[in-house]
């Protein structure tokens, strides 16, 4: 597919099955421009879309600025702005896709700065045919996921998921597009040039240290117009609640605004929230709380460590990676659980522990200056970690997962904000009384009690890891799983198994080895995917560099539950097992800062106790019938393009997939976005 030999016709036809790897992203419908150059080149943009934002003809891609297609894009994701520049700049086009306006702002700005006027998330590739310029750009986080890969005969491919690169023949070598980047290739060039576009100090230089304190008002008004502005949909959205600080205040938010946003779908109704968990575990409880307080209708699902077991092997390939995954599996069945109830968009919580300081690891920061950086190191790589995971599981089954705490302007109030302002001290007390916990400063720019966001024992509470909040059984047991599934002797070879950072607990041998099965054993460039994998030790999801902060932390193997750490409520009795000399180096995972949640099943459903707030309950095997088995079997079965290199499985939705490839007789460049 990627290695395109012959006429249009047979090239078109391979192109089709290669976009079918993205249909989870792009249910609803399906486009392909075709373009041959006065070179006898070919161009192909494909799109598979999600539609939010003007479903129906009026918003298809791909997109062109003329009538002559002179400008033609695809893209994926959202621009929350995109009516304001379309005031600003004049822009009168019949198409109503908020992504119309990326190809009016390219001309106008040029390739360099037109992603600078973007307000949103997107992966986006514009071929200029006036010029013969291609260029492909990403958000400032990562927020949708790209890959970018060179073919053996000097062509560019990119794509939103590596499952699309992985196993085609060719392909010489692939990885992660950078974030914050815009890549331009000029026509009569061999190699485009990577430009960083998001180019704020707190990333581009590693010693900066801010010293603005942070005002009160300005940070809640910031926070406030974020989410208020990705309420922006035309389909039925809602809320992932677990009941910790970042999804409650973000529930509070769309609750108070859904009224007065502009664009916004169901405006006069009630927000719908989401939680999920095994039965008993704390977020379950702690979301119906809020639930009740903000009077929203409120879905609870309920799974049981076996049935995460069983999503495991599918939840890596969708992931594509073994990190994050103790996070990943219960959003990725509680996705299922949303679509099932015609939800389409989920606001998430993504980026608040980042920005802030909140993991419970930086209670032990040894000064405010290292507090930053550790900030700025785990904000910078989140299109590796919590990003990729809201993105990918909730793409997975057709959802999009919108993080208002990662918009540019939440961004870059925090991170240009004195860590002064963000430093942990629970012994010491401010003058209301509060506990300087976790986040204190967003806490306090919502504590406002004569007019409450939140009650105060939400407010307040302290951080708990998704993975461990769903439910302490479902770590636990799938510690226990591993412990079954890899053997003492297997583990003792670890090293000559995994030469590359080798695990050094069972449950990452046995996530590694998952991984491996997908992206990597019998694939010739089956070591590209562990180059768009992070590695290093964690402790309560901290970056390698952090587990310096403690000695204990460097002689353990390692673990990303907030109970590793001892300020945790739950952290008694809990082991962080003794790192071992042959694998100094792990494997570790973070979990989620965001509340995940799910949806009820229209299967089973029923009242959960009388409360201000709907309460609806389900669990995850009412949610097996035979249409979604079915669907999932489908999904699973392995397909193989012609040419050689088959797909593994089916696809996942691809944020987009473009390649610039050279025929024997003709070249040709192919797009699929989703």
């Amino acid at each position: 597919m990627h290695y395109l030999k012959g006429e249009p016709k047979p090239n078109r036809e391979r192109i089709y099955k290669l976009a079918k790897r993205l249909r989870h992203r792009g249910p609803d419908s399906y486009k392909i421009d075709k373009f041959e150059h006065s070179s006898n080149e070919q161009t192909f943009m494909v799109h598979k879309r999600l539609a939010i934002v003007a479903p129906g003809e009026s918003g298809e891609q791909p997109l062109y600025t003329d009538s002559e297609k002179q400008t033609c894009f695809i893209a994926n994701g959202e621009i929350y702005n995109h009516q304001a520049l379309r005031e600003k700049f004049n822009i009168e086009h019949p198409n109503k896709s908020d992504c119309q306006v990326i190809g009016h702002v390219y001309e106008k700005f040029g390739a360099l700065e037109f992603s600078k006027h973007l307000d949103g998330m997107f992966a986006t590739v514009i071929e200029d045919r006036k010029t013969g310029r291609l260029v492909a750009s990403r958000d400032h986080m990562g927020k949708i996921p790209m890959y970018m890969a060179k073919g053996k005969d000097g062509s560019f491919w990119f794509a939103s998921e590596m499952k699309c690169l992985h196993d085609d023949p060719g392909v010489e070598s692939y990885q992660l597009f950078p974030p914050g980047h815009v890549w331009v290739k000029e026509k009569n060039e061999k190699e485009g040039t990577m430009t960083r576009w998001y180019d704020e100090r707190w990333i581009t230089d590693v010693e900066y240290i801010p010293e603005k304190r942070a005002d009160l008002s300005e940070l809640r008004e910031i926070v406030v117009k974020a989410v208020k502005d990705r309420l922006m949909s035309d389909v039925p959205y809602a809320v992932l609640l677990s009941g910790g600080l970042d999804s409650s205040l973000i529930t509070s938010i769309a609750v108070r605004n859904r009224a007065s946003a502009k664009n916004t779908y169901g405006s006069t109704e009630k927000v719908h929230s989401f939680s999920i968990g095994i039965k008993g575990a704390p977020d379950l409880k702690a979301a119906r709380k809020v639930a009740d307080s903000l009077n929203t209708i409120h879905h609870e699902i309920y799974f049981t460590p076996e049935e995460a077991l069983d999503a495991l092997p599918d939840v890596v390939w969708h992931l594509e990676t073994f990190e994050q995954v103790r996070a990943s599996v219960p959003m990725y069945l509680l996705s299922r659980a949303i679509k099932s109830m015609g939800f389409k968009m989920v606001l998430s919580g993504e980026g608040a522990d980042e920005l802030f300081g909140g993991y419970l690891y930086f209670h032990k920061a040894p000064s405010p200056e290292e507090f930053h950086k550790e900030c700025a190191r785990k904000t910078s790589r989140l299109h590796q970690w919590d990003v990729a995971r809201a993105n990918k599981m909730t793409m997975a089954w057709g959802v999009e997962a919108r993080t208002p705490l990662l918009s540019k302007a939440v961004v870059d109030y925090a991170m240009n904000m004195s860590p002064l302002d963000k430093m942990i001290d629970v012994k010491k007390l401010d003058q209301d009384g509060k506990k300087y916990l976790e986040k204190y400063i967003l806490r306090k720019a919502f504590d406002t009690p004569e007019d409450p966001y939140l009650p105060a024992e939400v407010l307040w509470r302290q951080k708990e890891q998704f993975s461990d909040g769903v439910g302490y059984d479902w770590v636990d047991g799938l510690k226990a799983h591993a412990e079954e599934k890899v053997s003492d002797e297997e583990f003792s070879k670890r090293a000559e198994r995994f030469p590359l950072s080798p695990p050094t607990t069972k449950e990452y041998y046995l996530l590694r080895s998952i991984f491996e099965e997908h992206f990597v054993t019998g694939f010739e460039n089956g070591q590209d995917a562990y180059k768009t994998v992070p590695f290093g030790k964690s402790i309560a999801c901290s970056t390698p560099e952090a587990v310096a902060w403690d000695p204990e932390w460097e002689k353990s193997v390692g673990d990303i539950s907030g109970r590793a750490v001892g300020v945790h409520d739950s952290s008694d009795g809990f082991d962080l097992g003794k790192d071992s000399a042959v694998a100094s180096s792990s494997s570790s995972s973070s979990s989620s800062s965001s509340s995940g949640s799910g949806s009820s099943s229209n299967v089973t459903t029923s009242s959960a106790r009388a409360t201000s707030s709907t309460v609806t309950t389900t669990t995850v095997a009412a949610l097996n019938n035979k249409k979604i088995a079915a669907a999932s079997r489908k999904a699973r079965q392995s397909r193989r393009l012609p040419g050689g290199g088959g797909s593994r499985r089916g696809s996942t939705k691809a944020v987009g997939f473009i390649s610039q490839v050279r025929l024997t007789n003709s070249s040709s460049v192919f797009c699929a976005f989703a």
